[in-house]
């Protein structure tokens, strides 16, 4: 796997739309870095922007703060599926997954969409959006939209896992991730990890948080107070 992604060069011919807002004002939103971009003389990550109804954005570009730090993070998360992925967990015994790093947005998102040679992108103008309302996770890749929809859903509570757990014990995903997530941290991904997210009807999402951004209106899902201790 390539550690960097494609790096694509925007000729200049470009025609921009007004700044429209998309997602809903009381609703998580999230942008999930693929590749990297240059935009207006800038490298900035590419990817999808997942809306709290579950719509997604493909092409969306997120310009302006955390954009360096994004990328960073995003190539951080593929070095180490390089270097893990396929290994055994060794406390459940399951091979490791790849997993991806997203940023959250709380409220509406502020876009431009901008047509370069006959192609649309979707700006993210992350500079007009409060810096309190981005927070950085990772997870299992396919579990993203899941995540996603699950802080979207009302009832869902995160909470944290104690270092002896059986979560980390489970012959399945929620437990390797679990433990993954641990691991990645020790590798500088990450300031945060043994965190689960609990819908009031629905599988248990393990997760991790980043470094860089945690903005502080995430408390609950970035430092939450709660912890989660089953019996078995």
């Amino acid at each position: 796997m390539v550690i960097a992604a494609a790096l694509v060069l925007l000729l200049p011919t470009q025609h921009q739309a007004p700044v429209q807002y998309v997602g809903s004002p009381s609703g998580y939103e999230a942008f999930v870095p693929q590749n990297t971009i240059n935009y207006n003389g800038n490298t900035d990550p590419t990817g999808d922007l997942i809306l709290n109804n579950g719509t997604t954005i493909h092409n969306a570009v997120w310009n302006g703060q955390y954009s360096s730090t994004i990328i960073q993070n995003h190539n951080q998360i593929v070095q180490l599926n390089d270097q893990f992925v396929g290994q055994t967990d060794p406390v459940n015994n399951q091979p490791y997954v790849p997993l991806q790093d997203f940023y959250v947005i709380k409220g509406q998102v502020p876009v431009e969409q901008v047509t370069i040679n006959g192609q649309t992108y979707t700006i993210i103008e992350a500079n007009s959006i409060n810096p309190a309302n981005i927070a950085g996770f990772y997870t299992y890749d396919k579990w993203v939209p899941n995540l996603v929809a699950a802080m979207n859903t009302p009832g869902t509570y995160a909470a944290g896992l104690p270092g002896n757990s059986p979560v980390f014990q489970w012959a399945n995903t929620t437990g390797t991730v679990a433990y993954q997530t641990t691991v990645y941290e020790g590798h500088g991904v990450g300031g945060g990890s043994r965190e689960v997210l609990i819908e009031p009807k629905g599988p248990i999402i393990s997760y991790g948080v980043t470094y860089s951004p945690s903005g502080s209106a995430f408390s609950n899902f970035t430092a939450p107070y709660k912890v989660y201790n089953p019996s078995s």
